[in-house]
């Protein structure tokens, strides 16, 4: 929605947004209108609505698919007519606003359920995008990942940072439910945990990591073999393996004998299929 606004003529008009979904339902009235003073209790001064606001320009209504029926009727006199009344006023304000809708339910079961108008839907449904769910869309999921750590980086204040390749790997692999919104909750968590340059899998959401597929780690050294990193893994599942048997699988004494934290140990664990 941002980008179809920042590339329109109303560009350097407002873009207002608004969860439909977020505002109470006796409240959504007033805040996409506008109330005079005295409207109702609280009503101590005027306000303009949202569409007064972003005159000009172009009003995203997020999650349309939440809008209360009461407040149905008022939308569509607004989308037909290009004036907007606010609550408590007689006289009607002219509004030039592009409206865009979004919605992760399916609208034409709502009309057909009677939760939704049928006139408002087609009002609104003028050209329709579907975005996949992110699901759908894995070979996007790690610039978006980039993107994201980098805003909410600089909003926290804390250094960037980069993704691990397994970590990669787990976001790719998860199925995202809440879609976009779960992604960057699930990144800002990272970025508060993390402390090393590097989003390593065990700072990310206990639900992503249940996706980890085990490598599998090898029971011996092969003599031919000359890596390291390979070596490293072999002797780091042996000895997870030994200090489970000598606790007689606790992991919490098991961690304190390691001198890991039991959520590594837990991690790792999972890592070398050792459940």
């Amino acid at each position: 929605a941002r980008a179809l606004h920042d590339l329109s003529p109303r560009a350097e008009r407002p873009f207002v947004a608004v969860n439909c979904g977020a505002i109470p339902a006796p409240l959504i009235e007033s805040e996409l209108f506008g109330h005079t003073k005295g409207a109702f209790t609280d009503a101590r001064t005027a306000k303009r609505g949202l569409f007064e606001e972003a005159d000009g320009g172009t009003l995203l209504l997020d999650e349309i698919g939440e809008l209360p029926p009461p407040v149905q009727p008022a939308l569509l006199r607004v989308l037909q007519q290009g004036e907007v009344r606010r609550v408590g006023d007689a006289r009607s304000t002219r509004v030039d606003v592009r409206v865009l809708a979004s919605t992760n339910r399916d609208l034409a079961s709502q009309v057909q359920a009677g939760r939704f108008r049928e006139d408002l839907y087609y009002r609104l449904n003028v050209v329709q995008v579907r975005l996949p769910p992110l699901r759908e869309r894995q070979e996007e999921i790690g610039q978006l990942a980039e993107r994201l750590i980098a805003r909410h980086a600089e909003r926290i204040g804390v250094a960037s940072r980069r993704l691990s390749p397994r970590a990669l790997e787990l976001l790719q692999r998860y199925r995202w439910p809440g879609n976009v919104r779960e992604l960057e909750n699930a990144l800002e968590r990272a970025l508060v945990l993390s402390e090393d340059d590097e989003i390593g899998p065990d700072a990310l959401p206990d639900a992503v990591q249940r996706t980890l597929a085990p490598e599998p780690v090898p029971g011996s050294l092969d003599p031919d073999d000359l890596s390291v990193k390979r070596a490293q893994r072999v002797l780091e599942a042996d000895l997870i393996r030994r200090a489970l048997e000598r606790t007689q699988g606790n992991r919490t004494r098991a961690a304190e004998l390691l001198e890991l934290s039991p959520r590594a140990l837990l991690y790792k664990i999972r890592e070398y299929g050792l459940e």
